[in-house]
């Protein structure tokens, strides 16, 4: 295995342990919420839009880390359908949390995730980490994103 590998496959391990300690004292809002942050990559990883487009609240305003300006819901995956024509993809990532917070019908969650995107060859970047919140509601068909921003992390994390 090569070295990124390996490095990609220890930072899923630390992230999986730090969210199995935190999942102990998270409230079933919280717990039901990382799940579906957890599944917000695994559709980034795969490529679905589709999925990835359900998980975004019909009233969504967010602020990506590749914008200039804060996006709406209906240009939720135009990054992703950046990347793919462009031959690059996501070939593993780690997320770690932050913190979360369970307010009646809201849930907020804070957390790092590092990544490593590649082209088809497997060359890339280093693999950078950043900092994204969301802001997640509870809508009769279960939990969706209502607000997020991502941004680069600051020196030492």
């Amino acid at each position: 295995m090569k070295r990124r590998e390996w490095r990609g496959v220890l930072l899923v391990l630390v992230g999986l342990c730090a969210a199995l300690s935190a999942s102990a004292q998270q409230s079933a809002n919280e717990q039901a919420v990382w799940k579906l942050e957890a599944d917000y990559w695994k559709f980034v990883k795969g490529f679905d839009r589709e999925g990835f487009r359900g998980l975004f609240h019909p009233n969504f305003v967010g602020w990506p880390s590749s914008s200039a300006q804060p996006a709406r819901n209906d240009s939720a995956t135009d990054w992703m359908t950046e990347l793919k024509e462009k031959g690059i993809r996501l070939q593993w990532y780690s997320i770690e949390p932050a913190a979360s917070q369970a307010t009646e019908n809201i849930v907020m969650t804070h957390y790092w995730v590092t990544s490593f995107w590649s082209d088809k060859d497997g060359k890339g970047d280093p693999p950078e980490t950043i900092r994204i919140t969301h802001t997640w509601i509870k809508t009769p068909t279960g939990w969706q994103i209502l607000g997020g921003v991502a941004a680069p992390t600051a020196s030492g994390k």
